[in-house]
């Protein structure tokens, strides 16, 4: 069985995500469908990136994934299959890949007028470019055959947290549908930059000297989750809204002694 995830930031209050379907299934009628999401903030292209990031590793050789965030439809931006592995994506060159495009990973871009149609509408590639490539790539068609590789596909470059002295400053980069603002810091970066020392997590007006389990541990929380970032919780409440707390808002971690 041929699998086909789909992301976008659509929503479901119009046909664009059936539509892609459709086209999809018309081409291969034996695919299996999964819809990952398509509550990605409108053209955020940046929420986009983690979450395929998050969600790709967890489905087996030959998964396809269709990723639309794509805010310069129909502009100069290239559409792209980005292969990694024994995994291909497709979608807008607009930074959407970035955090996939490593290990050897070869962006190609959309070229080949076979697999393009006579014509194609300036506002919704992903019906006319980017689901029925997703499609013929499930028949058997090679990468290779839709077009040239692309030296240097869009990177969004300032995804990772910084460090000056003894603070590293990352932000929020999601809110999830429980109110929880999910960092852009990597359990891994955190234990790196603090290592078995003491510390102190700011966001917004709260801060954590300690790293909780679950979400219940206090009512106020700061832990990794499921996702491998770090992340800031209230629970049985919605912390992004009861404390105004929203993407792009500044996480500091402050080193505060290290051990003799």
């Amino acid at each position: 069985m041929s699998i086909i995830t789909v992301l976008t930031d659509f929503g479901l209050k119009d046909p664009y995500v059936g539509i892609m379907k459709g086209v999809m299934l018309a081409i291969n009628p034996s695919l299996s469908i999964v819809d990952i999401s398509h509550e990605v903030e409108a053209q955020g292209v940046r929420e986009g990136c983690f979450l395929i990031d998050e969600y790709y590793r967890y489905f087996g050789p030959g998964t396809v994934h269709l990723c639309v965030v794509d805010p310069t439809v129909g502009g100069s931006r290239k559409p792209l299959i980005v292969t990694r592995g024994d995994q291909t994506f497709v979608g807008p060159d607009n930074g959407l890949f970035t955090l996939v495009l490593r290990d050897g990973a070869i962006a190609r871009e959309i070229a080949n007028s076979r697999f393009l149609p006579a014509r194609m509408s300036g506002t919704f590639h992903g019906r006319d470019v980017f689901a029925p490539v997703a499609a013929h790539l499930t028949r058997g068609t090679a990468a290779s055959e839709f077009g040239p590789p692309v030296a240097e596909p869009v990177r969004i470059g300032d995804l990772f947290p910084s460090i000056e002295d003894d603070v590293m400053t990352g932000e929020v980069v999601r809110i999830d549908r429980f109110g929880n603002a999910i960092s852009n810091i990597t359990f891994d970066a955190f234990s790196a930059f603090v290592g078995t020392g003491t510390f102190l997590v700011e966001v917004d007006d709260l801060s954590f000297d300690a790293l909780n389990t679950s979400y219940y541990d206090d009512r106020y929380t700061c832990l990794v989750g499921s996702s491998g970032y770090l992340e800031f919780g209230l629970f049985l409440g919605n912390l992004a809204k009861e404390e105004s707390i929203d993407k792009g808002d500044a996480v500091r971690i402050s080193r505060l002694a290290r051990p003799a």
